[in-house]
C-alpha cells in the first residue's frame, strides 16, 4: 500500500506527516511519501519542522521536497492532505483520485466512525485502511466538516508546533482506530502482531 501526504510546498507540513507516519508504520509494508501541489524540487525541510522532528528522535536531514505529479497521484492508494484547496488541486490532476484523497482530519474522523460501527475489516493495517476508503463515499456525508491545518511557512515557531500537534493527533486517531474492532473479535486478536506498537 502506498500513502502519499500532500501539502503546498512540501517543506513544512507534509514532511512532518510523512516522517511521523513512516515512524508509526515501521515494520509494515506500507510505503509513505510526500509531495507539494506547488512544491519546488529538492528543497530541504523547513528548519522549524526539522527541529520538531528532531525533538522526537526523527532525523529529517535526508529529506528533499517534490512537486506533485499526476503519476504520483495515480500510483497512491491513499492521499492525505491538509487543506481543501489541496484536495481540489490533487483531484484536478487525476479525477479518479477523489475516491482516495482526504483531508487528514477528515480521514481520522472516518476511521473512528467506521471502527465504532464495526465496518473496519481485514487482518492487516493495509486491509483495514482500505476498508475505510471503500466506505468513504457513504461515510463522508455523515461527518462534520473538518478544518484545514494551517500552513506555518514564514510564521512563528508556535504555528509550526500547532501544525505538528494537529498532524500527529490526526495520525494517532487514524492508527488507533485501526487497532480497535468493536464488532470483529477475530480481527481484534490480530493486533497481537504488534505492528502498531508505536501508536
Amino acid at each position: 500500500m502506498r500513502v502519499l501526504v500532500v501539502c503546498t510546498g512540501n517543506v513544512c507540513r507534509s514532511p512532518m506527516g510523512e516522517l511521523l507516519l513512516a515512524r508509526y508504520l515501521e515494520g509494515t509494508s506500507i510505503q509513505v511519501s510526500s509531495a507539494g501541489t506547488r512544491g519546488l524540487p529538492s528543497h530541504h525541510i523547513d528548519p522549524s519542522s526539522a527541529r520538531l522532528l528532531d525533538a522526537v528522535g526523527i532525523d529529517s536531514g535526508g529529506f528533499r521536497s517534490r512537486r506533485l505529479t499526476r503519476p504520483m497521484v495515480l500510483s497512491a492508494d491513499l492521499i492525505l492532505c491538509f487543506e481543501k484547496r489541496q484536495r481540489r488541486d490533487i483531484v484536478s490532476l487525476a479525477p479518479t483520485a477523489v475516491r482516495y484523497t482526504f483531508l487528514l482530519g477528515e480521514f481520522a474522523q472516518m476511521c473512528e466512525y467506521c471502527a465504532r460501527r464495526g465496518t473496519v475489516t481485514g487482518l492487516t493495517i493495509q486491509e483495514r485502511l482500505l476498508s475505510v476508503i471503500r466506505h468513504s463515499a457513504m461515510v463522508r456525508p455523515m461527518l462534520a466538516e473538518t478544518p484545514d491545518i494551517v500552513d506555518p511557512i514564514g510564521k512563528d515557531f508556535a504555528v509550526f508546533e500547532q501544525a505538528a500537534e494537529e498532524t500527529n493527533a490526526a495520525l494517532r486517531r487514524i492508527l488507533t482506530s485501526m487497532r480497535k474492532h468493536y464488532a470483529e473479535p477475530s480481527v481484534a486478536r490480530s493486533s497481537r502482531d504488534g505492528r502498531l506498537s508505536a501508536v
